[in-house]
């Protein structure tokens, strides 16, 4: 034990890891070779008492700091060795703040694996192999799509029937445009257009009247859904960048979202699975007039049970390797 470091915590593939934590009005430091978070709470008696609550770094994939947190070096650097992204937001998660790599503190390591790397340059560079792993993004998002809303039971019980004539009707136009489409604004086109289709489902289901998408925190409450996307899109993100950043794939190398924007390739990677989780549950817990927290807990809980993050690292390590194996990568470096 007395060679023991934080590094020897990452055991857990990060593929497999379970936990993603949003922190507010809390202090975050290391104690007894743990990472704690330290609250201020009023007792019966009017005076304050600490209260310490353990964050299992080992089995956590991103946290989050939003309003009122502080966090010191040494927890930091514990983190940083378990292989746990940080990263800073305002209240209720969004938006999020400018850190050292694009809105999120990756843990710094000259060992990253390269061979996904190298296997994403083979075909980035060039632009009908790019378009060609777009379209298979925008097909593994749909896949997705119909795998969660056949499986889980509950979505089914509120009316996300994945065989719905509105949501085929949908998908079959997609899938016709996205086998069309020439170029990266034709894809992007398309897929805002399936998106649409998803939100006046969602919204009719859900008796959510007049719903439009806004993409700035509101403060009206009915609009509830809107607050609730906007926090579950940014937790998706949260996934996205531990994923590229667990593989080695630099965030501006994206397929969808265009060479102009250096985090392009997090959005790419949060679109797998936000159809298929974060919009259904956005409505349905503004249905229901969940609290953040609830929704929250709901949408960490569907990330777990549909193996997001999983999803996601296979999604980017077989368009990464583009048929090649990882012996093909490391033997020819492809």
């Amino acid at each position: 034990m007395d060679d023991f470091s934080p590094s020897d915590l990452k055991t857990i593939l990060h593929s497999k890891r379970a936990n993603m934590y949003y922190l507010e009005y809390c202090r975050i430091m290391q104690k007894d070779g743990r990472v704690l978070y330290l609250t201020e709470a009023l007792s019966t008696s009017t005076s304050r008492e600490n209260q310490y609550f353990n964050i299992p770094i080992a089995n956590t994939t991103v946290l989050l700091l939003g309003n009122g947190t502080s966090i010191t070096q040494a927890a930091m650097r514990m983190l940083a060795q378990a292989g746990v992204l940080v990263g800073f937001a305002g209240g209720g998660g969004t938006p999020l703040y400018m850190a050292c790599e694009i809105e999120w503190f990756t843990p710094q390591s000259e060992y990253r694996p390269t061979e996904y790397l190298h296997g994403w340059m083979q075909f980035w560079f060039d632009d009908e192999k790019r378009l060609a792993t777009a379209k298979a993004f925008q097909q593994a998002r749909t896949s997705y799509l119909e795998q969660v809303w056949k499986k889980d039971r509950d979505l089914k019980a509120e009316g996300f029937d994945f065989n719905d004539e509105a949501i085929q009707s949908a998908l079959t136009t997609f899938h016709a445009r996205t086998d069309a489409a020439k170029k990266q604004a034709d894809l992007l086109l398309t897929e805002a257009q399936l998106t649409k289709s998803l939100y006046k489902f969602s919204a009719n289901n859900t008796n959510v009247a007049e719903f439009t998408r806004q993409h700035q925190p509101s403060k009206d409450s009915a609009n509830k859904a809107n607050d609730f996307l906007n926090h579950g899109n940014y937790l998706a993100y949260g996934l996205a960048a531990s994923c590229l950043w667990v593989l080695g794939i630099p965030h501006g190398f994206a397929v969808m979202h265009g060479k102009t924007r250096r985090g392009a390739l997090v959005f790419d990677v949060a679109d797998l699975i936000k159809d298929a989780l974060v919009l259904p549950w956005a409505f349905i817990c503004a249905k229901e007039s969940a609290t953040e927290q609830e929704f929250r807990q709901q949408i960490l809980q569907a990330f777990t049970d549909h193996k997001a993050l999983e999803f996601m690292f296979n999604t980017v390590k077989q368009n990464a390797l583009q048929g090649h194996s990882l012996e093909d990568i490391e033997a020819h470096n492809l």
